[in-house]
Formats: C-alpha cells, sequence, structure tokens
C-alpha cells in the first residue's frame, strides 16, 4: 500500500476561548527520547489548543560534555 502522507500540519484549531477555528502556531516544547513534542497556540489570544508528538528516535542523540 503506498503511503502519500506520513506527516499533517495544523494550520487552524478551535480555540476554546474565542469560540471559532483560528490560525495557530506551532511552538516546540520538549525534546524527548521519543521524539519532539509541539505545541499549538491560538494566534488570537495564545490560548493552548492542540499538541503533537513528532517521532524520529532514529535521529535522537545524547551528547554528554
Amino acid at each position: 500500500m503506498n503511503r502519500n502522507y506520513s506527516d499533517f500540519e495544523a494550520t487552524e484549531l478551535f480555540c476554546p476561548k474565542c469560540r471559532k477555528a483560528v490560525p495557530v502556531r506551532k511552538r516546540l516544547l520538549l525534546i524527548l527520547p521519543q521524539g519532539e513534542k509541539y505545541d499549538y497556540s491560538c494566534a488570537y489570544c495564545g490560548t493552548s489548543v492542540g499538541d503533537k508528538l513528532v517521532k524520529e528516535a532514529d535521529n535522537f542523540r545524547l551528547t554528554v560534555n
């Protein structure tokens, strides 16, 4: 089976404070061994409206100095 889409990016999500679908800003929250965690926030009021975990464990390297 051919997979055409491997990952989606949100451009608009529902904001409970603005009570409508709004443009969102994506911000990196954490870098974890299982992947990178992003937060989506409302472009108007800044309320967090969702999050996403991008799993790319094969690219993770731990460097200790």
